[in-house]
């Protein structure tokens, strides 16, 4: 059996007299942390421990935020739209009655973002 070596580029910083090794990489994906991609932080970060530490130590932790912070927003958008479509919330309901269209609208925001939650943020 061949055993294959691997080597690994760590960098250090120093500080005072001590040589800090840097385990976060420098080089992350470009992207801003929304609602969903911070939601999904948190839902790691308090119940999945174990998979948080690794995607962290990893550096894949950003890379797997956006993607899910992606598919969430996408998901919310298509729920908002249908839903909006089936209870006949429309831009003519606007015009005519902006509170209740405030209020209807609000209520299917927030029924989409409890969809999205169970189907796409706390699930592995």
């Amino acid at each position: 059996m061949q055993r294959e070596e691997q080597t690994m580029n760590i960098t250090y910083e120093k500080c005072g007299d001590y040589l800090i090794p840097n385990l976060i990489p420098d080089s992350e994906p470009e992207g801003e942390l929304r609602k969903f991609g911070l939601m999904r932080k948190s839902y790691l970060k308090n119940y999945k421990r174990g998979i948080y530490a690794g995607l962290l130590l990893s550096g894949e932790l950003k890379k797997h935020l956006l993607i899910i912070q992606i598919r969430a927003e996408e998901r919310f958008d298509l729920l908002v739209e249908q839903m909006a479509e089936r209870e006949e919330v429309t831009e003519q309901l606007k015009e005519q009655d902006q509170m209740l269209w405030v209020q209807r609208m609000n209520s299917i925001r927030a029924r989409a973002e409890e969809i999205v939650r169970e189907e796409i943020i706390c699930i592995l």
